[in-house]
Order: structure tokens, then sequence, then C-alpha cells
């Protein structure tokens, strides 16, 4: 596929070329594609982070979840009801021991934002520890 030469006319001049080469195209389109196919898997996967903010509509749900609460003091609080750190374990041992609904019991963690990421996934780790392991994290709605 080199370059074709067009015939000769009577003035020492050349033809133009009526074939168009398809070879440069090509290429450009295939590079494109690579730097899609690698770039669009980092656009998923961003890193800075400042949640709680949405616009997802509620959850609709017949049982009522358990709510575990995080103030930005770092105290705890199972649906309203302070509970001191070391009671933790027991606390969500006896609402993993009650009978769950059909769909599951559902716990709802709502957190601060300023607090230690570290508090959280205390609390977490307590939570599955416990066999609580349908957990949601919430957030806050758009304009809320």
């Amino acid at each position: 596929m080199g370059a074709s030469v067009g015939k000769r006319r009577r003035g020492g001049r050349r033809a133009p070329m009526a074939e168009i080469n398809v070879t440069p195209l090509v290429d450009v389109m295939l590079v494109l594609l690579i730097i899609f196919m690698v770039t669009a898997p980092l656009l998923v996967a961003g890193v800075p982070v400042d949640l709680p903010q949405n616009r997802a509509a509620p959850l609709d749900q017949q049982a009522q979840p358990v709510q575990v609460s995080l103030d930005g003091t770092g105290a705890i609080f199972i649906d309203d009801q302070p509970v001191a750190e070391a009671a933790l374990p027991q606390k969500l041992a006896a609402i993993a021991a009650q009978p769950a609904p059909p769909e599951g019991r559902r716990i709802y963690l709502r957190a601060d934002r300023g607090l230690d990421y570290g508090k959280v996934m205390r609390v977490m780790g307590e939570l599955n520890r416990a066999g609580l392991n349908r957990v949601a994290l919430v957030s806050v709605g758009e304009g809320q």
C-alpha cells in the first residue's frame, strides 16, 4: 500500500489521486478507542469524597429499620437512645436476636461528616460481628 502514482499528462503534471487512503483514519480511530477504553474506568472510580448529599428517592419499606447514629462528638445512639461504646456489642447482639422481618433486618448507619473514619469503621465492625450485615449508609438529600 504505497503511494500510487497517477498517470502523467502531456504537460508533465500528474493527475490527482482518485483513491482515498483510509489507513490513517483507521489508525486515529483505534488510538481514540484505546484512550476511551483506558480512561472510562478511571472516571467511574473517583477518589475525592465529601459525600452526604444525593438525589435518590427514599426507600419504600414495610418494616422500620434500626437507626445507629454517631454525632459530631462520637457519641453512639441506637434509635435516639444513647449507648456507651463498651455496651454496643451487647445491644447489637440483642437486636440481632430479635425475630427479623421477611426481607431481613435493615440497619441505617448515620454518621456526622466530620467524624473520624476509624470510629465509623469500629461501629460497622461491631454491626458485622453481631450478624447485622444489611447496613445502609444514610446521606442528606439535595436541598435539605
